[in-house]
């Protein structure tokens, strides 16, 4: 996953940090990443930030355009911007203001955007968009999962987490749509038990930069039914999973992802971390300490550089 970075003044993109990143997305085994769009960042610099990520990585890895913009013209405007420059795929979100009394409002917003793009779509359930329980308790119910995948050809992963944090959800999607599309469960706490009982294709997107290579090769060795090696790295990386459990619980209010500490959780394993723009959510010394502990107790050689440096930057412009 990938936060924009700026420059210490806050009035541009930090391009060098931005390449930094990418390099290390690559050298870490990563397959895809997200370009982060739930910032405080015009469109201009985000389409900008899209294109760096495309040229430094190459046909390595994918880039996912975050389709999180305030409404759905500017969702429409943003995926084909982002398509032109260069990403691969579309993580669909529903903007704070988007309050739909019906299944068919969904059906609507959904597929203007899959209309406006031909990008492969991941479609998204999830317990943020505040579904549940006005239109089901799943989020985004199976049924119009089914109307949605007949409809928009181009929706090719449903990232389950409708129900969070029941493992209904992506065991339904499973069950019904398995065989149609790729069902990713981004949650690494669930995906590594659950994909020894049924297969697993994609882990995306979340902050598995926080664990270092531990996600990209537990997921080689479950592409391999190399089941016991998975488990021995779920129990070695557990005290770092009990730690970013614990820290997003306490710091992602609002129904909102504290992006400023997700950036610090790449930090501790080299990425760039640096400023974010107000308004952002912050993350304060005990947050960090407890973060970086989970690393050390996991043996995950975290960074132990100050943590001024975070907010700095490793690459400052």
């Amino acid at each position: 996953m990938h936060h924009p970075s700026f420059t210490n003044d806050l009035k541009r993109i930090n391009e060098k940090a931005i390449r930094h990143d990418a390099r290390l997305s690559v050298e870490r085994g990563f397959t895809g990443t997200l370009a982060v769009s739930e910032v405080n960042i015009s469109m201009e610099e985000y389409v900008d930030f899209v294109g760096i990520l495309r040229d430094e990585v190459g046909p390595t890895i994918q880039v996912v355009h975050h389709a999180s913009w305030s409404t759905l013209e500017d969702n429409i405007e943003a995926v084909r911007r982002a398509e032109h420059a260069g990403a691969d795929l579309v993580l669909l979100s529903y903007p704070p203001n988007f309050y739909p009394e019906s299944e068919q409002e969904i059906y609507d917003y959904t597929k203007a955007v899959c209309d406006a793009t031909d990008l492969a779509i991941i479609l998204f359930p999830m317990f943020l968009w505040g579904f549940s329980p006005r239109i089901h308790q799943s989020d985004i119910p199976t049924r119009l999962i089914r109307r949605l995948l007949d409809d928009c050809p181009n929706i090719a992963v449903i990232k389950a987490e409708g129900g969070y944090p029941s493992i209904q959800g992506p065991i339904e999607c499973h069950r019904l749509f398995g065989e149609e599309v790729v069902i990713s469960i981004p949650v690494e706490n669930d995906m590594i038990p659950l994909s020894q009982l049924m297969p697993i294709q994609y882990s995306a997107t979340s902050n598995h930069e926080y664990y270092g290579t531990a996600i990209p090769e537990v997921m080689a060795l479950l592409r391999d039914a190399k089941y016991d090696a998975a488990a021995e790295i779920y129990w070695a990386t557990h005290a770092a999973r009990k730690a970013n459990a614990a820290a997003q619980q306490k710091l992602s209010g609002g129904y909102f992802i504290n992006r400023l500490a997700w950036k610090f959780q790449g930090w501790l394993q080299g990425f760039n971390g640096g400023p974010l723009r107000l308004p952002t959510q912050r993350v304060h010394d005990a947050d960090m300490f407890a973060l970086r502990k989970g690393l050390l107790d996991s043996d995950l050689n975290p960074s132990m550089d100050p943590f001024k440096e975070f907010f700095v930057g490793r690459n400052p412009a």
